[in-house]
């Protein structure tokens, strides 16, 4: 039997939940050809988000690219896979493929090479120094060919904050936005996992993307729409579970997309016909002991100073700074706080939202009170 709930992968179609207004936001900046930067804590489903869009997409002449940055560390790489996946989305047979690049890359040469399924599987490969005297011609691809096609192209670049590894990062950013701003029949969606680094690229006025299109920033999904999509997916599968116990499971994981969907597959793997909380229970200790080990490497690699700051955030201080906190948990000064918060948001345990700063890791967060607040 196929389980109801999933986590670790893109999740569209049925198995997608809610986001009804942001789903709309999206297309209406589609239609209109407004750029949309998608910020939020990782694993709150932006890459599920852009996808159910795409899936929903009624418009023939709208077509999508996906172009995913995780494990691109240089100008040479992005340049290489950008026009990949740019002439790839666009074409239908690999004979148009060449077409397209022979078009477009007047001046760069490009080698084909193909896999084994050559309708489906090919990379180009460009000279590096002739990338460098015309880069321009790969960073007009997108608006070249949707005018020649006569299409909307939606370009969508995920883990967009890599660009941060490149060796010249500020000036790449500035190359990329002197082009893409002018662009007219494509218009690009830009998410990453990292809130932070993502913050910093397009909030800051003195970095080039600021302001480059609609800023969206993804919230969690409320209590109330999980209570029923859990409720819903143990009776299609022939089981069953309460309202209360399926909001239960919501409010433990802190509404957190992921890790609802984590606790309820393991709820759901332990329940034969009906769930209750000795099953909640179990589930929530069986999570626990799966990441102990990755937990107990986490705090090993911390601090003292910064292990008791993730006491004093599980044990729900708000005024982090006050005096009466910091001589509790034992913090040192108002600047190790400060730092502490830096450090603990790169490391992504913490995220801190306006003022308020949680554990990222909702099972991580009662590991904490199970085994470090005793």
């Amino acid at each position: 039997m196929n389980s109801p709930f999933e986590f670790g992968s893109v999740i569209t179609g049925a198995v997608f939940l809610d986001r009804e207004e942001e789903r709309t936001r999206l297309t209406l900046n589609l239609s209109s050809g407004i750029n949309t930067i998608l910020i939020s804590p990782r694993r709150w489903g932006k890459t599920s988000l852009v996808a159910q869009v795409a899936l929903e997409n009624k418009d023939p002449k709208t077509v999508f690219c996906f172009l995913d940055l995780f494990t691109i560390r240089t100008e040479e790489e992005f340049y290489k896979k950008f026009a990949t996946q740019l002439i790839k989305s666009t074409s239908n047979r690999w004979e148009e493929w060449i077409d397209t690049a022979k078009k477009f890359f007047g001046n760069l040469a490009p080698k084909f090479s193909f896999g084994e399924d050559p309708l489906h599987d090919f990379s180009i490969t460009l000279d590096y120094a002739a990338i460098r005297q015309s880069a321009e011609e790969i960073l007009d691809l997108p608006e070249k060919i949707a005018t020649e096609k006569g299409i909307r192209l939606v370009v969508c670049l995920d883990e967009f904050q890599n660009i941060g590894f490149f060796d010249e990062p500020l000036a790449f950013q500035k190359q990329l936005r002197s082009f893409w701003q002018h662009h007219k029949q494509s218009c690009y969606i830009i998410y990453g996992s990292k809130k932070h680094m993502m913050a910093g690229l397009f909030q800051h006025q003195g970095m080039p993307f600021y302001r480059f299109g609609d800023l969206m920033w993804l919230k969690k999904i409320e209590q109330v729409y999980w209570e029923s999509y859990i409720v819903q997916g143990f009776a299609d599968t022939g089981k069953s579970i309460t309202s209360t116990l399926a909001s239960r499971i919501a409010s433990l994981m802190e509404n957190h997309p992921y890790y609802v969907q984590f606790l309820s597959y393991q709820c759901w793997t332990l329940t034969e016909q009906e769930c209750n909380q000795e099953i909640l229970e179990k589930a929530i200790q069986d999570l626990i002991n799966q990441q102990s080990m990755f937990y107990q490497h986490e705090t090993d690699g911390l601090t003292n100073l910064q292990i008791n700051f993730l006491k004093a955030v599980t044990s729900g201080e708000k005024q982090l700074t006050a005096s009466e906190t910091v001589r509790k948990y034992n913090l040192g000064t108002p600047g190790n706080i400060k730092r502490m918060l830096t450090a603990l948001e790169n490391k992504e345990i913490i995220e801190i939202n306006g003022k308020t700063v949680e554990i990222g890791d909702p099972i991580f967060k009662i590991w904490i009170k199970k085994y470090l607040l005793k």
